[in-house]
């Protein structure tokens, strides 16, 4: 499915793109019906991106800029956005501009049509798929899963750890993987977490009485929520001044797989900012049916079905 990736990720795509020589390499990518990649150096005041295709230029009109622009049904911002971002596309055909120079004429709307029929319409939930982060929200974040065609991460989706914003894990232009949580009318929503790991695969990278870093995720009165990876948190002894959003340091008392439980003890707090990390991967198939996230002889049962 390479002519289907995200863009910015069609790495053979893109090569071969940076290859192409002459006007009859174009005309060969036309024939073949081949999605190409190329950044976008221009929006014109028409709102027509301007393509940079190395030995020539390429013409992207708005109405082809992306599906649901020419109904009116998708704002001019997902044109006007690709500003200086690789955009994917088909030759159209060719033009020539006021000077008489040569300018293929392109259609990322075509790119997206093909995508979105030879793709996404047969991708079936619990697959795994790649992603690329385009934009966040309070609730959740956007994805391109191919071609630039987007779905959402609901925050809720993206960790087993609650954070409360989802730059708290993501940052716009992040590589990622990602399940197919749902698909509704063509609408596809996606969910993350389930690739973070189990509860006992976390838990099996820490050891009682070691001290390590956590962020402090709620306070409550009977003590501290610790997250100390993205699919785990441990509860801390009570500690006055520790506040929500805060690092700390934490000394590992106990874990106790059974009740799905890692007790913990606040040795020290500081502010905390943000820097997302690429995300660590615990589930590497391309699909999955259920999760079970809870240890099989615990009391509590945490599982997701696909």
């Amino acid at each position: 499915m390479t002519d289907y990736l995200p863009e910015g990720r069609r790495i053979d795509t893109y090569e071969n793109l940076e290859q192409l020589s002459s006007l009859k390499s174009l005309n060969d990518a036309m024939r073949d019906g081949k999605i190409l990649e190329a950044r976008a150096t221009v929006c014109d005041q028409s709102h027509n991106l301007i393509v940079d295709l190395g030995f020539m230029k390429g013409i992207i009109r708005r109405e082809e800029g992306a599906i649901g622009i020419r109904e009116g049904k998708v704002r001019d911002i997902a044109v006007i956005s690709r500003v200086n971002r690789p955009v994917c596309f088909v030759v159209k055909g060719f033009t020539k501009d006021s000077k008489g120079n040569n300018i293929a004429v392109l259609s990322r709307e075509e790119a997206q049509l093909r995508c979105q029929k030879n793709y996404i319409s047969k991708l079936k939930t619990g697959d795994i798929i790649d992603a690329k982060i385009t934009h966040l929200e309070n609730f959740g974040a956007f994805a391109d899963i191919g071609c630039g065609i987007v779905a959402l991460i609901p925050i809720d989706s993206i960790s087993v750890s609650r954070i409360e914003h989802p730059r708290e894990r993501f940052s716009v232009g992040m590589n990622i993987k990602a399940i197919v949580k749902s698909i509704d009318g063509g609408r596809i929503s996606l969910s993350h977490k389930e690739l973070l790991g189990t509860w006992e695969e976390n838990a099996s990278k820490f050891t009682p009485g070691e001290t390590v870093a956590g962020i402090v995720r709620s306070v409550e009165s009977y003590g501290a929520f610790v997250e100390l990876c993205p699919n785990l948190a441990g509860l801390a002894e009570s500690k006055e001044g520790v506040k929500v959003g805060e690092q700390a340091s934490v000394f590992i008392k106990s874990i106790i797989p059974e009740r799905m439980k890692i007790k913990l003890i606040i040795i020290d707090t500081f502010k905390y900012e943000y820097n997302p990390k690429e995300p660590e991967y615990m589930y590497q198939g391309n699909h999955i049916d259920t999760f079970l996230y809870s240890p099989e002889n615990c009391d509590k049962t945490v599982i997701s079905t696909f």
